[in-house]
């Protein structure tokens, strides 16, 4: 007998108001891995789910309002999770209880409105009776392959119904997009151009003729197939309000492309595309991969846009009602609050824990996959502190946010809105105060100095660390397309600068991967009343390779492979020394098993943990919230969460 979903719901609603639903997870070697939580009772934060959010607003609890479900793919934060209304209103301050997991994450997930009914359909299917039972029963409503098997490359593809000439049946529109011009990685000329195509995302019509779905072909927008840069994610709905339906497409990145019904309803033609804006502009997501939803939210008779972002937060955007030439206004996106539960900076998280406030307790700085900077504070609490939500930092008065842009990662154009800001933090010019480090998805190794007073923290922006090179050439990945400049330390992507007075001589150093991925000693010293860096010493061995004397390499992959490795030291089996614990599964321990000629050997001592945390990567701080001297582990994962083991 199938479960009925909504009632294990509503029980699951029920032990959360209780404090009974738990968030720990078991990691099968003799720990248990808890997902950190605020404990900030009345506090709100944006709402979210992991990794990639793909949004189906429905009345999910029939109570009259519309909910949020959410069906979420990443690892490990899978599932599909229901977020109850609890504002009694629909608009862009509505405010939803935290979240209840009602099943498993689906990819292609898409909702429909049909007579005012949610019908919820994935790749060729409909996923019957959604609210009673979830994904447990598909229906096939096409051959999935008459289309698909027409663009291999491809990464999304979303199936949407439609009664496209109004006769009365459901037809099927189906959005998927196509990565054969693009390609992926490494294909930057020498001054910066990236010589493969664009990504592509097209329509396809699938018509309804007596109940069987005839392909129509690719939709046309002018004398050419509609076609945005990839993700093509479409809506079909009266946008203008003329009476007929138009075509609103999300992209990869973050832009919305309108194609004007310049036809009638029975017989749909569509204009050449424009991008939605408004008198800020362009109308734009924060981060990239959006999934954009059309209803009317807040009952005013108009067509809005609920949008899921690449972080799990989902905004919404009103259409005005107005229209400019020739194009519907709309406002700029608004992010949707819930009530506080589980801590959370964007995704791909990378914390570092610090007083940085200096009040006594360990708070958290952190980078994400978009390219920021948080501060998230500890508000007391010992062993389990409670947490304010997560800060943008600012330096010289402006929010720190390090992105690609249009050459600066290796994978493309496509990645132009991500950061990757991975950080320590430490006083690195000797003033003491505390400073931040980072790298990010260009490889250039940064820093902002903290210019504030005891307890009120300021950053200026002090641009890259300083090598003294002794030579013209400067390394650099051998496929960087740019090269640094005579004094700057540019390594691979995506990886921790480690801040560390390794040699304990009073000067900050750093350890890191360098341009080969070896893990690399700069030794800090003073020239001429400057601190600088040392040409990198490969001063760590791998006790696995020739007996102990070979270089600890932790990627020797080239390109979008390279970097990607996040780590901190510490004695974690507290015998003295300082062990590596190292992206993973979950975390690998890299044990320290002596010193030879100057050079520290570590062996691997594999996961730490049985379960899987990391789809891209992991990132690992050590804590002492209960201040016992002991090394406890906080690992930040692609969700966005923070992973907590103690002892």
């Amino acid at each position: 007998m199938t479960t009925n979903i909504l009632s294990r719901t509503i029980l699951s609603v029920l032990f959360v108001g209780l404090g009974l639903t738990s968030y720990t997870q078991k990691a099968d070697k003799g720990e248990e891995l808890h997902r950190l939580q605020y404990r900030n009772e009345g506090l709100t934060v944006d709402l979210a789910v992991g990794l990639w959010s793909s949004p189906l607003p429905m009345d999910f609890d029939k109570d009259g309002d519309i909910d949020l479900v959410i069906s979420c793919t990443d690892v490990p934060y899978n599932g599909t999770y229901f977020f109850e209304n609890i504002s009694g209103e629909q608009s862009a301050n509505t405010v939803f209880r935290k979240p209840v997991r009602i099943g498993q994450g689906i990819t292609n997930t898409t909702i429909s409105y049909v007579d005012g009914k949610a019908r919820i359909l994935g790749s060729g299917v409909e996923f019957s009776d959604f609210i009673k039972f979830a994904y447990d029963k598909p229906v096939g409503i096409s051959n999935t392959s008459e289309i698909l098997s027409l663009h291999p490359k491809k990464r999304f593809n979303h199936w949407k119904y439609v009664d496209y000439e109004n006769d009365g049946d459901l037809d099927l529109i189906v959005g998927i997009d196509d990565w054969a011009d693009y390609g992926w990685d490494n294909a930057f000329n020498s001054a910066g151009k990236w010589t493969r195509g664009d990504l592509h995302g097209y329509i396809y019509l699938l018509e309804n003729e007596g109940g069987r779905y005839v392909l129509r072909g690719k939709m046309m927008a002018g004398d050419r197939p509609i076609d945005v840069y990839g993700n093509t994610s479409p809506n079909i709905e009266d946008f203008d309000g003329d009476g007929d339906l138009d075509i609103i497409c999300g992209e990869f990145v973050d832009r919305f492309t309108w194609f004007e019904n310049i036809g009638s309803r029975t017989k749909p033609a569509y204009a050449p595309g424009k991008f939605l804006g408004n008198s800020k502009g362009l109308i734009q997501m924060d981060l990239e991969m959006m999934m954009p939803v059309a209803l009317d939210w807040n009952g005013d008779k108009k067509i809005d846009l609920i949008v899921g972002d690449e972080d799990g937060r989902i905004a919404f955007i009103e259409n005005t009602g107005a229209v400019n030439q020739g194009m519907p206004v709309f406002k700029s996106p608004v992010y949707f609050k819930q009530k506080a539960d589980l801590v959370k900076f964007g995704a791909l998280v990378t914390p570092f824990s610090v007083d940085w406030d200096n009040d006594g307790d360990e708070d958290l700085i952190c980078g994400n996959s978009a390219g920021y900077i948080g501060f998230i504070e500890n508000l007391g609490g010992g062993t389990t502190p409670r947490w304010n939500k997560p800060e943008y930092l600012k330096a010289d008065g402006e929010v720190i946010r390090i992105m690609a842009g249009e050459n600066g990662s290796i994978q493309g154009p496509c990645e132009r809105k991500w950061g990757y800001t991975t950080l320590s933090v430490a006083d690195w010019d000797g003033d003491g105060q505390k400073d931040i480090l980072v790298n990010s998805i260009w490889g250039k190794v940064e820093w902002y100095r903290n210019v504030g007073r005891e307890g009120s923290p300021k950053l200026t922006k002090m641009g890259g660390v300083k090598v003294d090179w002794r030579s013209d050439v400067i390394p650099k990945p051998a496929w960087n397309w740019w090269n640094p400049k005579k004094d700057e330390l540019v390594t691979q992507w995506r990886t921790t600068p480690y801040a560390i007075d390794w040699n304990k001589d009073g000067l900050m150093d750093l350890v890191m991967l360098d341009h080969e991925g070896y893990l690399t000693f700069f030794e800090r010293f003073r020239k001429e009343g400057k601190l600088l860096l040392q040409p990198g010493k490969c001063i760590f061995k791998d006790a696995d390779l020739d007996h102990g004397n070979g270089l600890l390499r932790l990627n020797n992959r080239e390109a979008g492979g390279s970097g990607r490795r996040k780590f901190c030291f510490t004695d974690w089996d507290k015998d003295g020394d300082l062990d590596l614990l190292l992206d993973g599964k979950n975390i690998v321990l890299l044990e320290n098993i002596g010193e030879k000629d100057g050079n520290t050997i570590y062996k691997s001592r594999g996961d730490l943990f049985d379960l899987r945390l990391a789809g891209h990567d992991t990132s690992p701080t050590i804590v002492d919230w209960n201040k016992d001297g002991k090394p406890e582990l906080l690992i930040g994962a692609e969700d966005g969460h923070f992973y907590y083991v103690s002892e």
